[in-house]
C-alpha cells in the first residue's frame, strides 16, 4: 500500500472520528463513504469488473425468469368470472387403464347445466379449419366453433359489435383485428362477407363483430370464431360417448366443485346408463365402461401435465419449465454473489492495514460495517442498472428460448420492478454481508505489524469455488445428456425412408380423384412415386376371432405405399392391383400389432371391425417402424385399401437433383385438378423434426445457462488467480532467483484450483447421473448414460479452469524476479 493512500486513510479516519457522532454531518459522511467507495472500484478495475459483469449477468438472469414466471401465473386471469370457470373432464377406464380425457361430447354441456345445481351456463369450443375464398385463392384458416354464450363468459373485448347477439345468426362470423385487417384492410369490417365452403360451394358468412387480438396470455387462441351447430345425430343419448370439443361451464358463487364433480357423475350414469347398455349389445367386446366427470378450473389448464392443450386451446407449459429456468437463474446468480464474496475476502489482506489504521484513530465496527456493506450496495446498484440494460438486448434471445412473446414494456410491470427492487436488495445484502462482518473484526495491532491471519477464509473459499463448478458442471453434463438424446431422437433410422418425400394435404380426397391426380403426377420425370394416404393417423378397435378386442393405429393407403417409403413386408405380400380384393377384404399388420394380438401364424387371421361389420383377412406383416415420433413407443398398426375411407394427402417421392422444378410441378397440378382447394406442402422428414421442438428448444436453454455459468465461475476463479499471484510475489521471485523453471511456478499456482474442480467434477457427476436418468425416463427409446458424456464434460471444465489460471499464473512466472523481489 502507498504513502498517499495511506495519508488519505488516515485522513478519513480521522474525519469519520470528528464527525460521526453528529446527526447534522449525516451527508458529510455519507458522501465520504461514496467518494472512497468509487476510489475503490476505480483503483481495482480487474475486481470492479469481474464483479460487475457477474452480477449483472446474474440479476438479468434472474430479471427475464421473474418475467417469465408472471407471465406463466397470470394466464387466463384476464376473464373476469375466471375464478368460476371449469372445464369438464372425464375420468374413464378401457380394459382396465384408466385415462383423462379433456374431451366431450355436445351433450355435456347442456345436460350439466339443465340438470346440475350450481351450473348456470356453459359455452363448447371445437377448433377445425374452414376453406375461405378471396377473389381467385382459397386458403384454409384455423377456427373456432362455439357457442353464443361464448362472450357473456370470456372476457375478448370486442372494437366493433355486439357480444350478445354476434355468434346467434347460423351464418356470421367473428374476426380478431389483425383477422380484419389481412381480410378487409381495416377492423371497421362490420357487415362485410367472406366467402365460405360448405360441401362444393362457398356461401357468404357476414363479419357481426370484430376483437381485439387475443392476449398472449390466454390458453384460447382464435383469429376467427363461427357459431357451433350440432349435428342431428350428435342430439341422441348415444353422443354421451362421443368426444370431440372442450366443454367450459360457470359455477356459482357458492358452489363447489368437487360436490358438484359428484352430482354430475351421478346424473351421468342414471341418463346414459340405456344408451351405455345398448352399446355394449350392438358391439359385443367394446370394453369400455362408463367413468366418471370432475372439473378443472380454468387458470390450472396452462401448466396441467396430465391434460393436453386442444380443441382451441394452446400454449400448454409445464411447471418444469418455471422450475429449471428458475434454477438456471438462481445458480447465475448464486454463482456471481459466490465471485463478490471470494474476490471481497480474498482482497482484505491487502486492506487489512487501512481497516488497521481506521480503528487505531476511532473508527468502530458499526461504521466499518457500513462502509463496507456501501461499497457492496454501490457496487450492486451499478450492476443493477446494467443488467435491466442487458435484459432489454437479451429479451428476443430470451423470446426465442422460452417460445414467448414478451414485451420489453413488461419490464415495466409495477409487481415487476417492485419484485426486482427487492432483488436488488436481498442480492446487495447476501453479497457484502459476510465480507462486511469479517473485515470489520479484523485486530488492528495484528493488521498494522503483519500478524494477521484471516481465519477460516481459505476455506470459505475453497468451499464456494466447489459449489460454482459443481453447479457449472452440472449444467455442462445436462447440456451434452440433450443434445446426444435429440441428436438421438433426430438421426435414429426410423424403419423407412423419407428423404425427399413431399406431402401435399387435401382433405376429403375420394379414391377416385386420388388416382387421377396420381398418375397426373408421375408423367413427370423428376417425380419417382406417389402414394395417398389418410391425414394423421386414426385409432380405432376391431375384434380378433379370439373374441377380445384390440385398439391401433388405422391407416388408409394403396398398393405403391409400403414400397416407396420402404417399409419391409417380413411376412406374406403387399398390396396388389392383381388381387382386386385387396381393397374390400385385405390388411396388412405390424409386428406390435401380431405380438399383441397373440398370433404366432398372422397370415389369415381374420380383424372383425365390428363398428362397420365388416371382416378382413391378413396378407402381410410389416416390420415395426417409427411412425410416430420417438417420443412414444410404437403401437398396433393396421393398413388397408378399402375404399369405405377418403384420404387425406398425398406422399410423393422426387428425385433430389430435381426438387424446385418437382415442387413447381406439384403445385401446378394441385391447382389444375383442384382450383378451388388451399395447397400447402411439407417435407416429411421435416414434418416430424416437429415433435422434438420442445427437445430443441431446451438444448439451447440449458446450454445458454451452461455457458453463463462457466463464464462467471471463470471470471471469478481469474479473480482469485490474479490475487493469489500478487500475495505470492515475493515467494515467486525468490524461486526463480533459486532456480525454479517457469512450468513448475505455473503448476504451483495452478495446483490447488485443479484439485477444487476435480472434486467439483466428482460432486456434480454423482448428482447428474441421478437427475438425468430420472430425466431420460420419460423416453421410451433413449440414450444411456455412458462415460462419453462425463469425460468431454470432465475435459471441458477442466481445460476452462486450467486456461483461466494458467494465464495469470503464465504472467507471473515470466515476471523479472527483482521486480517481484522488491514487491511490498
Amino acid at each position: 500500500m502507498n504513502n498517499k493512500l495511506i495519508i488519505s486513510v488516515i485522513y478519513f479516519g480521522i474525519s469519520i472520528g470528528q464527525q460521526w457522532p453528529y446527526p447534522t454531518k449525516t451527508n458529510t459522511v455519507f458522501r465520504n463513504y461514496l467518494k472512497i467507495a468509487f476510489r475503490n472500484l476505480a483503483r481495482n478495475k480487474v475486481y470492479s469488473f469481474i464483479n460487475i459483469a457477474g452480477l449483472s449477468i446474474g440479476l438479468a438472469c434472474a430479471m427475464l425468469i421473474l418475467l417469465y414466471v408472471k407471465d406463466e401465473v397470470s394466464f387466463d386471469r384476464f376473464h373476469q368470472q375466471v375464478a368460476h370457470i371449469y372445464r369438464i373432464v372425464q375420468k374413464g377406464k378401457d380394459k382396465g387403464v384408466e385415462f383423462d380425457d379433456s374431451n366431450t361430447g355436445y351433450l355435456q354441456g347442456p345436460r350439466f347445466t339443465k340438470n346440475v345445481a350450481g351450473i348456470t351456463s356453459f359455452v363448447r369450443v371445437l377448433s377445425n379449419s374452414e376453406d375461405f375464398k378471396q377473389g381467385a385463392e382459397v386458403e384454409s384458416r384455423d377456427v373456432l366453433f362455439v357457442d353464443s354464450s361464448f362472450f357473456s363468459i370470456f372476457s375478448f373485448p370486442l372494437i366493433e359489435g355486439d357480444a350478445r347477439t354476434c355468434l346467434q345468426e347460423v351464418r356470421s362470423v367473428v374476426l380478431t383485428a389483425e383477422m380484419a385487417k389481412k381480410q378487409f384492410g381495416t377492423t371497421h369490417a362490420v357487415g362485410k362477407t367472406m366467402m365460405v365452403r360448405k360441401d362444393s360451394v362457398f356461401v357468404p358468412y357476414t363479419v357481426t363483430a370484430v376483437t381485439g387480438n387475443c392476449p398472449q396470455n390466454s390458453t384460447l387462441q382464435y383469429k376467427i370464431l363461427m357459431p357451433l351447430e350440432v349435428p342431428e345425430d350428435e342430439r341422441s343419448d348415444e353422443s354421451w360417448f362421443n368426444f370431440s370439443l372442450n366443454t367450459f361451464v360457470v359455477l356459482d358463487d357458492k358452489a363447489d366443485a368437487a360436490k358438484l364433480s359428484a352430482n354430475m357423475t351421478n346424473f351421468y350414469r342414471q341418463d346414459a346408463e340405456a344408451a351405455y347398455k345398448s352399446l355394449l349389445t350392438k358391439y359385443a367386446g367394446i370394453g369400455f365402461q362408463l367413468g366418471s366427470y370432475y372439473l378443472q378450473p380454468m387458470l390450472d389448464i396452462h401448466t396441467s401435465t396430465r391434460l393436453p392443450a386442444q380443441n382451441g386451446l394452446q400454449h400448454r407449459s409445464s411447471p418444469m419449465y418455471s422450475y429449471i429456468l428458475s434454477g438456471i437463474a438462481l445458480f447465475v446468480l448464486l454463482i456471481a454473489c459466490i465471485n463478490f464474496v471470494n474476490l471481497t475476502v480474498a482482497r482484505s489482506v491487502k486492506r487489512s492495514k487501512e481497516i488497521g489504521i481506521r480503528k487505531v484513530v476511532g473508527g468502530n465496527r458499526k461504521q466499518l460495517i457500513v462502509q463496507f456493506l456501501g461499497e457492496s450496495f454501490l457496487l450492486c446498484a451499478i450492476a443493477f442498472l446494467l443488467a435491466v440494460v442487458l435484459a432489454m438486448l437479451v429479451l428476443p434471445i430470451f423470446n426465442q428460448l422460452a417460445n414467448k412473446e414478451l414485451a420489453i414494456a413488461y419490464l415495466l410491470d409495477v409487481k415487476l420492478v417492485v419484485s426486482y427492487l427487492v432483488l436488488f436488495l436481498v442480492t446487495s445484502v447476501l453479497a457484502g454481508f459476510y465480507p462486511a462482518l469479517v473485515l470489520s473484526g479484523y485486530n488492528p495491532v495484528e493488521t498494522l505489524y503483519r500478524r494477521f491471519h484471516l481465519k477460516g477464509g481459505n476455506l470459505l473459499q475453497k468451499s464456494l469455488i466447489v459449489l460454482q463448478f459443481t453447479l457449472a458442471s452440472l449444467l455442462i453434463v445436462a447440456t451434452l445428456t440433450i443434445y446426444a438424446q435429440f441428436s438421438f431422437l433426430t438421426k435414429t433410422n426410423l424403419g423407412y425412408d423419407d428423404s425427399n418425400v413431399v406431402v401435399v394435404d387435401k382433405s376429403r380426397l375420394s379414391h377416385e380423384q386420388a388416382t387421377a391426380f396420381k398418375n397426373a403426377l408421375l408423367r413427370y420425370p423428376g417425380i419417382v412415386s406417389a402414394s395417398p394416404k389418410n391425414s394423421s393417423h386414426w385409432t380405432t378397435a376391431a375384434k380378433l376371432e379370439s373374441d377380445s378386442t384390440i385398439m391401433f393405429t388405422y391407416e388408409t393407403v394403396d398398393d405403391a405405399f409400403l414400397p416407396m417409403m420402404k417399409i419391409p413386408v417380413i411376412q406374406g405380400r403387399n398390396f396388389s392391383a392383381e388381387y382386386p380384393s385387396d381393397s374390400s377384404r385385405a390388411v396388412i399388420v405390424n409386428e406390435s400389432f401380431v405380438k399383441q394380438a397373440g398370433w404366432k401364424n398372422p397370415l389369415g387371421q381374420t380383424v372383425n371391425f365390428f363398428f362397420h361389420k365388416k371382416k378382413y383377412q391378413v396378407i402381410g406383416v410389416v416390420k415395426d417402424y417409427h411412425y410416430l415420433s420417438l417420443n412414444q413407443k410404437i403401437g398396433p398398426q393396421l393398413f388397408t385399401m378399402t375404399r369405405d375411407n377418403d384420404y387425406g394427402r398425398m406422399y410423393i417421392k422426387i428425385r433430389p437433383d430435381a426438387v424446385t422444378a418437382s415442387l413447381q410441378f406439384i403445385r401446378k397440378t394441385f391447382h389444375e385438378w383442384f382450383p378451388v382447394s388451399p395447397y400447402s406442402y411439407i417435407f416429411k422428414n421435416e414434418e416430424m423434426l416437429k415433435d422434438y421442438e420442445t427437445e430443441a428448444r431446451w438444448k439451447r436453454i440449458i446450454l445458454f445457462g451452461a455457458v453463463l455459468t462457466i463464464f462467471i465461475s471463470c471470471i471469478g476463479m481469474f479473480g482469485l488467480s490474479v490475487l493469489s499471484a500478487e500475495k505470492r510475489t515475493k515467494e515467486i521471485g525468490v524461486r526463480k532467483v533459486l532456480g525454479a523453471s517457469v512450468n513448475s511456478i505455473v503448476l504451483m499456482l495452478s495446483r490447488d484450483f485443479v484439485k477444487l474442480v476435480l472434486l467439483s467434477l466428482l460432486i456434480s457427476f454423482s448428482a447428474s447421473w441421478f437427475i438425468l436418468n430420472k430425466w431420460l425416463e420419460n423416453y421410451p427409446y433413449r440414450i444411456a448414460l455412458h462415460g462419453g458424456i462425463y469425460a468431454w464434460a470432465g475435459i471441458s471444465v477442466l481445460l476452462i479452469a486450467l486456461l483461466t489460471v494458467s494465464f495469470q499464473a503464465v504472467k507471473a512466472a515470466v515476471a523479472a524476479p527483482v521486480k517481484s523481489l522488491r514487491t511490498d
